[in-house]
């Protein structure tokens, strides 16, 4: 920061982790972006996995910093010690029963992880940074909404078609699943004539959707921000899309 000339505050920035298939990488955020991002960690073929991130951290001297946490549900979980995948306490914040469909909706309340202890609860690590420091980006949440809309449309129907023709690039089993980018959920946004393809449940869900992006996970958040989420709730829910955890960290 001296050789950039910036007065430093750790309290300004976010560290953001992320990983593709040759490197890892870490980098600092400015809040409200007034200030360019700066690189602080680069490794060329680094796996995202538990040792990986316990000896990074200790290299930029995390714990002198304690800067605020940005990162996929994957780093996430490394650094707080979970194991990845389908596992069933897959909160980082509550005892979230992933396999228990029948209440996902139902059950709001569940009980509040106060402390981690390896091999207890899907805790088989020491966690490495504490869960306050963690947030999940809003993209983050946006694609996982995403991706529970698209996974629950009526294939055979004429919104799901029309995503076809709207994205010829993306291979079918992407489709099928709901992966998208930032730049994808803007175009179908966007598009004029996506809506008039939804049959009714499509429809409610999506134009929830949208509320959600524009009036929460966006610059700003509306005053109705409660009632917003209640409704992108239940007509997912009349969509019989699965309560997913970045659903959940939004109805949060």
């Amino acid at each position: 920061m001296c050789k950039l000339g910036i007065a430093y505050l750790p309290m300004e920035w976010r560290l953001f982790i992320d990983s593709s298939i040759s490197s890892l990488k870490v980098v600092l955020l400015h809040i409200g972006n007034e200030k360019s991002s700066i690189s602080i960690a680069y490794g060329s073929y680094m796996k995202e996995i538990y040792e990986n991130l316990n000896n990074l951290m200790g290299k930029i001297q995390y714990e002198s910093h304690s800067w605020k946490i940005c990162a996929d549900l994957k780093v996430i979980s490394m650094l707080l010690g979970m194991p990845s995948g389908y596992i069933k306490y897959c909160c980082f914040l509550c005892y979230l029963e992933n396999r228990a469909r029948s209440q996902h909706y139902m059950q709001k309340d569940w009980p509040k992880k106060s402390f981690y202890v390896s091999s207890t609860k899907n805790v088989c690590q020491t966690p490495i940074v504490d869960s306050s420091k963690i947030i999940l980006p809003p993209l983050h949440i946006k694609l996982g909404l995403i991706k529970n809309f698209v996974k629950a449309m009526n294939k055979s129907g004429e919104g799901f078609k029309h995503l076809q023709n709207l994205f010829p690039t993306i291979s079918s089993a992407k489709l099928n699943e709901g992966v998208f980018i930032g730049p994808d959920i803007r175009k179908v946004i966007t598009d004029s004539l996506f809506i008039g393809k939804l049959d009714e449940l499509e429809r409610n869900a999506w134009m929830s959707f949208v509320e959600v992006t524009r009036n929460f996970l966006g610059n700003t958040r509306s005053v109705s921000y409660k009632i917003i989420i209640s409704d992108l709730l239940r007509n997912f829910q009349a969509l019989e899309g699965n309560m997913s955890l970045k659903k959940t960290f939004a109805a949060l």
